[in-house]
């Protein structure tokens, strides 16, 4: 039977599904970068290969979806972080670790895109995470909590340069973010 209400619980499902996959290929891209096999994914899904593949034909699909889904998913904890957590400078900072994660899954992105596909991306994240970045400070420094003379897009490129190495196991760059981050508070008055 092919009835209104069955195709959309079927929607439904192949939206659950296709985000199943992006999380399990972005946990496996944190540990072994966008290169890792697509078995790995597939695996990590619990799903078969060809089922990656009818998803995302290529690896580029598949990293390119990865890449907007965890923008995405940036995206929107930034306000329901402000909501749920303690102080501003709490959900900053748990905002940043969240960033931290998608620097890392990043890694290699450069590398598996053609040029005007990374551009594209880049331009998209930047105009999604950036304005979320700021709304955050704003909180922050508006409630007294850090220091005001940071924009977003420097506390951004600071993070983001404490991530490059961060396959390196002797470096600890979420360590360092978070002395970053500390860092930003200021002194008891």
């Amino acid at each position: 039977m092919n009835d209104e209400g069955t195709g959309k619980a079927k929607r439904a499902d192949a939206r659950r599904n296709e985000k199943t996959l992006l999380d399990a290929a972005a946990a496996v891209f944190v540990t072994s970068g966008v290169e890792a096999p697509v078995r790995d994914v597939a695996a990590k899904a619990g799903v078969g290969v060809g089922t990656i593949y009818r998803h995302f034909p290529t690896r580029a699909d598949l990293v390119i979806a990865v890449y907007r889904h965890q923008v995405e998913a940036c995206a929107e904890a930034g306000p329901a972080l402000l909501e749920s957590s303690a102080s501003p400078h709490a959900a900053l900072a748990r905002w940043i670790d969240l960033f931290v994660d998608f620097l890392v899954t990043k890694h290699g992105l450069a590398a598996v895109l053609h040029n005007a596909e990374f551009d594209t991306l880049h331009t998209y994240f930047l105009d999604r995470l950036v304005p979320v970045c700021a709304r955050l400070l704003d909180a922050a420094a508006e409630s007294g909590e850090i220091r005001s003379d940071l924009a977003a897009i420097e506390l951004m490129r600071g993070v983001g340069n404490l991530c490059i190495g961060a396959e390196d196991p002797r470096y600890d760059a979420r360590r360092l973010v978070g002395v970053l981050v500390a860092g930003l508070r200021l002194p008891p008055a």
